[in-house]
């Protein structure tokens, strides 16, 4: 089992920048493919970026892609998403999420994903 507690949301006016963390425990996180998502009200949850459990490969959506970078720091079990240049159309609830499966692919789809944490609130305002 694998508890995410994402921390670091928050209200932001468009251009700045935010650093969204996401703790996790019960397992260690080097075994761990790990993504963070989104979900905007009446709106689908949304792929934003993943880590292979290396750190060495990383995946973007579009929509974030030069402005957000992920990464990863085992040895403090902690993933990170920062966020730059952020937009009124970043605001959502961000979600980390861990694939516990062997195999790195580009895997944007949530049903990849096991386990969640219970989100934390970005607000962007123009």
């Amino acid at each position: 089992q694998v508890h995410l507690v994402e921390s670091g949301g928050g209200p932001v006016q468009a251009g700045e920048s935010l650093r969204l963390s996401c703790a996790a425990s019960g397992r260690t996180l080097s075994v761990l493919h790990m993504g963070w998502f989104r979900q905007a009200p009446e709106k689908e949850r949304e792929f934003v970026a993943r880590i292979s459990r290396s750190g060495s490969n990383t995946y973007y959506a579009d929509a974030v892609k030069g402005r957000f970078t992920i990464s990863r720091d085992n040895a403090k079990n902690t993933l990170y998403l920062q966020m730059d240049n952020l937009k009124p159309e970043d605001t959502a609830f961000y979600y980390c999420a861990a694939d516990s499966n062997y195999d790195d692919y580009a895997r944007t789809g949530p049903a990849w994903y096991q386990y969640w944490g219970q989100g934390t609130q970005v607000t962007v305002s123009s």
